[in-house]
């Protein structure tokens, strides 16, 4: 019985010293990670333990083992193997502290050159065609703020035009309330018609004075200009003058659409196929005056592949110094593994020198 408790108390330091190894080692780095082997002498130290009980303890043998059940089983003869259990652990805290543990704290600031980026977006009558799932608006919407949600860094801000423009939302870091304020947009709001070029001239007027690496607008149209007191060609002048570089999209499928053609008594749209009339001619004008690019998006996933392509191109350059401070934890381990291996002592010496 002597030795089954024997084995147990050195399986429990064993695990014991198992589980502080593998906890200290999630937790900390180590700097000299090879005294590690060391832990392998703690099986065999406890192997050595459970061999040495029969020459320390003489043989006698009775007629009888009632009186030496495990439940009479004296206190002092199978506590003593589960304080060698603890001695192990303490080996085992004196090892891993060799392994010199180190509790590393980093950090980084990030530094955002971010780009000042205008959203154009047309919001006349004929954005409500339906070539694009549910309309071609609802679709731009939804696209635009998938590209808001993946520059955190920039400033974004929101102009809608039809037969006038009007700034929705100047720039602004604050992208929550631009979202908001983009899911609000709607057609009817304004004169009607289509004036791209005070589209393009409101959108450079809220950049001008930009002190931003990059400055762009990001305008969409799915018609032609047919309103407003600034043709597109000389809003491009303006926006090249002021170093606004200009993306334009041209929403719509080819062929016709079903679109709005009229309002019924209760102000509800009438709906028939129409042909798809976009300024291509001016959009290219446009993009190749300030340096941008003009794109034809004919359905959504094209507008999507539009946006992706132009978060490619204007990419915000972000500065990160990194910062790391390594603290030594050697002691504390150290200390922990003594306690253990001094309470073994202190336990055998004053409570075991004689079992009864």
């Amino acid at each position: 019985m002597n030795r089954i408790w024997a084995i147990i108390g050195v399986l429990l330091g064993v695990l014991a010293s198992l589980g502080a190894w593998l906890l200290l080692s999630s937790r900390y780095e180590f700097a000299d990670p090879q005294f590690f082997w060391l832990l392998l002498s703690i099986p065999f130290i406890g192997l050595i333990y459970i061999g040495t009980l029969e020459r320390v303890y003489s043989q006698v043998h009775l007629s009888t083992l009632d009186q030496f059940t495990m439940k009479g089983l004296p206190f002092k003869a199978w506590f003593r193997h589960i304080l060698f259990g603890m001695k192990l652990l303490g080996i085992a805290l004196l090892i891993i502290a060799l392994a010199r543990p180190q509790d590393n704290k980093s950090w980084e600031n990030r530094t955002a050159e971010g780009i000042d980026i205008i959203i154009a977006l047309d919001v006349s009558t004929s954005m409500l065609a339906q070539d694009f799932k549910p309309n071609r608006i609802e679709a731009s919407k939804e696209v635009a703020m998938d590209f808001i949600r993946s520059r955190p860094d920039d400033r974004i801000g929101l102009v809608i035009y039809e037969g006038e423009s009007f700034t929705q939302v100047p720039l602004t870091t604050d992208h929550t309330v631009l979202q908001r304020m983009f899911s609000e947009v709607r057609t009817g709001r304004l004169e009607g018609g289509t004036a791209i070029g005070m589209g393009l001239a409101t959108a450079v007027s809220r950049l001008k004075d930009s002190d931003a690496k990059s400055k762009v607008v990001i305008l969409l149209s799915d018609g032609e200009n047919t309103a407003g007191a600034i043709h597109p060609t000389d809003a491009a002048k303006i926006a090249q003058q002021f170093g606004v570089r200009t993306y334009t999209i041209g929403v719509g499928s080819s062929g016709t659409a079903r679109a709005p053609v009229a309002i019924d008594r209760n102000g509800r749209y009438i709906y028939d196929r129409v042909q798809v009339k976009i300024d291509e001619e001016s959009l290219k004008q446009i993009a190749e005056e300030t340096g941008g690019q003009y794109f034809r998006a004919t359905n959504r996933s094209k507008l999507e592949a539009i946006y992706q392509e132009i978060d490619r191109l204007e990419k915000t350059r972000i500065n990160v110094t990194e910062y790391s401070k390594k603290t030594e934890k050697f002691f504390p381990i150290a200390l922990s593994g003594l306690g253990w291996i001094l309470l073994y002592h202190l336990f055998f010496t004053v409570f075991f020198r004689v079992i009864e």
